[in-house]
């Protein structure tokens, strides 16, 4: 591809082009062949071109022995698109101590090769459960000025409308409208629709569940209410092909995409979201076969284990204390052996689906090698929220609306007819160091796992203890695209981006990511907290309770353990009173509050 080797000059050399239409005189069979022959030379003959001298000297040759070939293709440098592309990788209720190069325990090398090569967060920011996360993700904005407030609930009131509104725009609608292609396939969970799906909020091409959650193997729905999951390609219906494997069939779409339309020189921004290792635990036995036996010490082991390996990584303070895990969970020495046994099994069905994921994720990385797009390409892994410990099949509240099509028989643990979630004692395992886990605005629910490799990315191997939220991807992607946020847009006035630009603080231009005084808030379904510099106040009370309120100094305690609400009610006020505007802005609906 044309783009291939001006992104290559541009973005990874830093190399000034004075006279561009000169080079293209110079160096048309190059440019049209790139593709070919760096993916030849790379990926064949090992031919090194990370190396600056490397790559200078293959240009050079390759110039002298074409410059003189004859060749009658012409090109115009003003249809070359040398903006990178873009690649966003989401795993579905991924524990912040699940990958390896966090410290986790489940075998994750082609993840931990994005590490190697960029930057890992260390104090990324999500929503506390996956719709309002994929909102704030493709807006930039509150879940609900997106019109997400509160996750499955579609209402005609501001806030909670269930899809995303005209008050956003979305990152794929703006880089398509500004010449990238734009592509989809996985998890869509922000309305059913069809105004509200992908193919009308800007992806040119997408194969998507509408629904939160699906069998891996199959379209059976989970309830009895929706027998029959929902999918949709290029917004029309679309049917599941039985026996296919969730995470395999979504990288196989994604990849076929960007096949589509490899050759004309467009950069893509392509949007994996995937819904491994969401429950229900599904996956090959040859994925969990490897970890058996593995977690027989149990979850409070493992959740210790993760604590110290988090450590020694690096991810989080020598002095940090682990806090202590949800009233909801039994200890492990109370279950007997056949409890155990089951348990056990759980955690390696897991632990099975992350290491399918990695695997997937090694799939798409190796096919831009393939195509010779991998050093043009922003690469940013993330999960959506902290660990799963919903576990419906045995909520008696709930066990009876499930289809009647599943069981959870040990014998049947894992495959396509079993319905089984860790639940909450293996979430703690998976949100170690911090507090408890999805759902809750508490950190274990809201901080997750984000890296970020590729072009514009200046640190390698590194760490980054920056609070930064996952409203800050969209205006960072905005930025490497060249593009303005509007104003307006469709005819309708838009709210303005919440998040900042990371490119600064990625590309070492500066060593921070917001202000010490930049606010951020987030509710969802009476969830709710709000973060000031080191300090933060939440609140999880049911029924919500506005004296509920706790504080919480996360400089000392990113275990959120000591309460100084009553020690220093100073800034305890000065926190609720943030929180209250907050509030005001996107219209909460909670009690206790009224609206003018």
């Amino acid at each position: 591809m044309i783009n291939s080797y001006l992104r290559v000059l541009n973005n990874n050399l830093s190399i000034q082009i004075m006279n561009r239409n000169k080079l293209v005189k110079q160096t048309t069979f190059l440019l049209v062949n790139f593709r070919r022959y760096y993916g030849f030379i790379k990926n064949n003959l090992t031919f090194n071109l990370n190396h600056t001298n490397s790559i200078l000297t293959f240009l050079l040759v390759f110039i002298g022995f074409t410059g003189c070939s004859g060749t009658s293709e012409k090109t115009s440098i003003d249809t070359v698109d040398t903006r990178p592309n873009i690649l966003i990788l989401v795993a579905d209720d991924l524990g912040y101590a699940d990958l390896g190069c966090y410290g986790g325990d489940i075998a994750t090398p082609n993840i931990d090769s994005l590490a190697s090569n960029g930057i890992r967060f260390s104090r990324f920011h999500t929503a506390p459960m996956c719709a309002p996360t994929r909102a704030m993700l493709l807006t930039g904005n509150d879940n609900h000025i997106a019109g997400v407030g509160r996750q499955a609930l579609s209402a005609e009131v501001f806030g909670y409308e269930g899809y995303l509104t005209n008050r956003v725009a979305t990152i794929p609608a703006l880089l398509r409208k500004d010449g990238y292609h734009t592509y989809m396939a996985g998890k869509w969970h922000l309305g059913t629709g069809r105004a509200a799906n992908p193919h009308q909020k800007g992806f040119e091409h997408s194969f998507v569940l509408l629904e939160g959650v699906g069998n891996h193997y199959n379209s059976q729905g989970l309830f009895k209410g929706i027998p029959v999951s929902h999918y949709t390609e290029d917004g029309k219906s679309a049917k599941w092909p039985d026996g296919e494997y969730s995470t395999d069939l979504y990288t196989d779409k994604l990849i076929g995409f960007i096949d589509q339309y490899k050759d004309d020189d467009r950069p893509f921004f392509a949007y994996a979201a995937y819904t491994s290792p969401h429950w229900p635990l599904q996956v090959d036995e040859a994925y969990w076969k490897k970890y058996e036996g593995r977690y027989n010490d149990g979850y409070e082991k493992l959740k210790e284990d993760r604590f110290l390996s988090l450590q020694r990584a690096g991810m989080i303070p020598e002095d940090a204390v682990l806090p202590p895990s949800h009233p909801a969970v039994r200890s492990w020495d109370s279950l007997s052996e056949k409890e155990k046994k089951r348990e056990s099994r759980k955690m390696e069905l897991y632990a099975g689906m992350v290491d399918n994921l990695d695997v997937n994720i090694g799939r798409i990385i190796q096919y831009l090698k393939d195509i010779g797009e991998y050093e043009n390409t922003l690469i940013i892994f993330m999960s959506d929220n902290g660990a799963a410990g919903e576990d419906y099949y045995n909520n008696p509240g709930i066990k009876p609306y499930i289809n009647p099509y599943f069981n959870n028989d040990y014998e049947t643990m894992g495959e396509p007819n079993s319905l089984i979630s860790y639940g909450p004692q293996w979430a703690e395992a998976g949100s170690s160091p911090f507090r408890y886990y999805k759902e809750y605005a508490t950190n274990g629910g809201i901080i997750a796992s984000m890296i970020m490799s590729g072009p514009m990315v200046a640190h390698q191997n590194s760490i980054a203890d920056n609070f930064l939220t996952v409203m800050d991807i969209a205006p960072t992607l905005y930025e490497i695209a060249n593009i303005d946020y509007p104003s307006e847009f469709n005819g309708t006035t838009l709210f303005p981006l919440k998040g900042a630009s990371l490119v600064p603080f990625v590309s070492a231009k500066a060593n921070t990511i917001h202000t010490k005084d930049y606010v951020f808030g987030l509710e969802h379904s009476g969830n709710t907290m709000l973060r000031k510099g080191q300090w933060k106040i939440t609140n999880f009370s049911n029924p919500f309770s506005l004296s509920e309120f706790k504080l919480y100094n996360l400089a000392e305690d990113i275990g959120e353990i000591h309460d100084l609400k009553k020690t220093n009610p100073q800034k305890y006020q000065e926190m609720y009173q943030e929180w209250t505007k907050f509030a005001s802005e996107i219209k909460v609906q909670l009690p206790g509050i009224q609206y003018d």
